[in-house]
């Protein structure tokens, strides 16, 4: 790992050169610190004053670990931290309390200290001691160029944001106009957990989810989500703003729970910045910010932090949680509910065994080696990553599907079809060895995403995985039907022409314009089932009519169309 200096400019170190006789009196020494800076306790001990004397006089550089994945440690620099708060400054003014849970180097407060002289009170917390040092010598140095008539009273804590009793900050300094400015950890509890880190909350179900959500996947929060949620608690009733650069995937969570924690906020805006360019970190991220003590607002301002242009609203309206207001206004009569059952793909975690392929008239594994089994449990499969083009009806990989639907028995395999059964109990090992808990007391060799639906001859369907909106028809190979994997989505048809009429309505203008004023393509799984459950084909089908299908749909006759629209009719009916 790399290793970080801190840095200490001329200024300090003459400074401390300067005053040389005060440093085997640490107290002494703060009380002078105190008088030029404004920072409380500037050395917490004699060690701290020793470790400073051999930096300045012995001339050994003292050097840490950076901080690195246990921190989230994607620092704000320079120029970002004085955007950021020029921005803020441009909107609200006369700021008196200052308060940076997660400091960092102390870009934020400097930024905020040469923006403004209204100060009275500023606190930064930072678990990562070098960074608490050169935050410290950044204020110190500031301080002792610039001459300021009201020298604010500064803490710069060395301590665990987790810990730390911010309620009581926040009683304590409810009648100042406050500024909560910060860049909280980019990572999850999860994360932290698998590198055994030490900085992570107390556990604790914060987001008050209900039943298994809250001991399993729903379960993983972000620690910036963590913070900022902690921070609203505590100081929703302050007069003031709280801007923080987060990942965008809190803050679509901070508005979409809005509509259940009714927090005092108001103004909120996201305002887009180029992570990759400012961090080095490919993760999707922005300014969030709000007003404090607010009349609850459920909506959030898009725009970009470098020109300022608008991009959208997005949020709660008319009780939908939507991506784009003004998208969705121009194509909302198609919100509702899907007649057909969107469905995920085959699941079976051992693709090493189930996943095979043709070569040189051999079926291989993943683990390279030659299988002669039977044909009939042999289909295509497809993946995420083959959904591109319109109509699919090839496929690179295959794979073997060994049930109809979930748990159904397996003992047909080793009776009429000899040769699968002794490939797949040459590796049962493998099958039992995986992790999910849904193949627990279930038949041998067993998979799941199985059924009815999987057999249909054609497909509408869709990734879950990449950002594109566009579904593709999946036509059988050799008159088998083809499969998908886990990470796709469709619905199944007997016919053809059904199928064709259920792409051209999916791929219509106006079910594109609906999705994209509700999906957020910069989430992890962007389109999942609950938003494509949201597509109403009757209010699609309803929309266009014959002549604009045709024109779609080479050799489509009114009485295929008629045909769907009458078992619209009658999927609503059975539902």
């Amino acid at each position: 790992m790399d290793n970080f200096e801190i840095i200490i400019n001329d200024i300090v170190v003459d400074f401390f050169k300067k005053n040389k006789e005060l440093l085997p009196d640490y107290k002494r020494l703060n009380e002078l610190l105190k008088n030029v800076s404004g920072i409380n306790n500037f050395f917490s001990s004699e060690e701290d004053v020793l470790e400073l004397e051999n930096i300045l006089f012995q001339g050994s550089k003292q050097e840490f670990q950076k901080g690195g994945r246990e921190f989230g440690d994607f620092q704000t620099n320079e120029d970002l931290a004085c955007k950021v708060y020029s921005y803020i400054a441009s909107k609200h003014s006369d700021f008196e309390f200052l308060l940076e849970p997660t400091c960092g180097k102390g870009n934020f407060i400097l930024a905020s200290l040469e923006g403004s002289n209204s100060f009275s009170r500023i606190v930064g917390v930072e678990i990562y001691k070098p960074y608490v040092w050169e935050t410290k010598f950044k204020i110190l140095s500031y301080f002792l160029i610039n001459d300021c008539v009201n020298l604010p009273e500064i803490d710069i804590i060395h301590g665990n944001v987790f810990e730390y009793s911010f309620s009581d900050l926040a009683n304590e300094t409810k009648e100042l106009k406050t500024l909560i400015i910060g860049n909280p950890p980019w990572v999850t509890n999860s994360e932290l957990g698998s590198i055994k880190s030490n900085n992570l909350p107390s556990k604790s179900n914060f987001k008050k989810l209900n039943g298994i959500s809250a001991i399993t996947g729903n379960g993983n929060f972000d620690i910036g989500e963590f913070i900022t949620l902690h921070m609203l608690r505590s100081f929703q009733f302050h007069v003031g703003i709280l801007a923080f650069l987060i990942k965008n995937s809190v803050i679509k969570n901070l508005i979409y729970d809005q509509k259940t924690n009714n927090y005092s906020l108001g103004e909120m805006e996201k305002l887009n910045i180029d992570s990759k360019k400012e961090f080095n970190a490919s993760v999707d991220s922005s300014l969030f910010l709000t007003k404090l003590n607010s009349t609850p607002s459920f909506t959030c301002l898009e725009r970009n932090l470098y020109d300022l242009k608008i991009k959208d609203t997005f949020g709660w309206y008319r009780d939908k949680f939507v991506n784009s207001i003004e998208n969705y206004d121009k194509a909302n009569l198609i919100d509702g509910i899907s007649e057909f059952e969107w469905r995920s793909g085959v699941k079976h975690d051992c693709s090493r065994v189930m996943e095979v392929d043709y070569k040189d008239n051999f079926l291989t594994n993943r683990l390279g080696e030659k299988i002669p089994i039977e044909s009939d449990l042999i289909y295509g499969l497809l993946k995420s990553s083959d959904l591109k083009g319109e109509v699919i009806n090839d496929c690179r990989k295959y794979t073997i599907i060994t049930q109809t639907k979930v748990g159904e028995q397996t003992d047909f395999i080793k009776e009429e079809l000899p040769l699968t059964f002794k490939y797949l109990n040459s590796h049962l090992d493998v099958f039992n060895n995986r992790k999910s808990s849904i193949y627990k007391n279930k038949p041998p060799f067993s998979i799941f995403g199985i059924g009815d639906y999987s057999f249909k001859k054609y497909k509408v369907g869709i990734s879950g995985l990449y950002k594109s909106t566009r579904f593709s028809l999946i036509t059988p190979k050799k008159s088998r039907p083809l499969m998908l994997d886990d990470t796709c989505y469709f619905i199944g048809f007997d016919e053809k022409d059904q199928a064709e009429i259920a792409l051209f309505l999916v791929n219509s203008d106006i079910v594109q314009e609906f999705l994209r004023s509700i999906i957020f393509l910069d989430s992890k799984r962007a389109i999942n089932k609950n938003v494509l459950m949201r597509i109403n084909f009757q209010k699609a089908f309803e929309y266009y009519s014959f002549d604009q299908a045709r024109i779609k749909i080479k050799d489509l006759s009114i009485e295929s169309w008629n045909q769907f629209g009458f078992g619209l009719k009658q999927e609503k009916e059975c539902a």
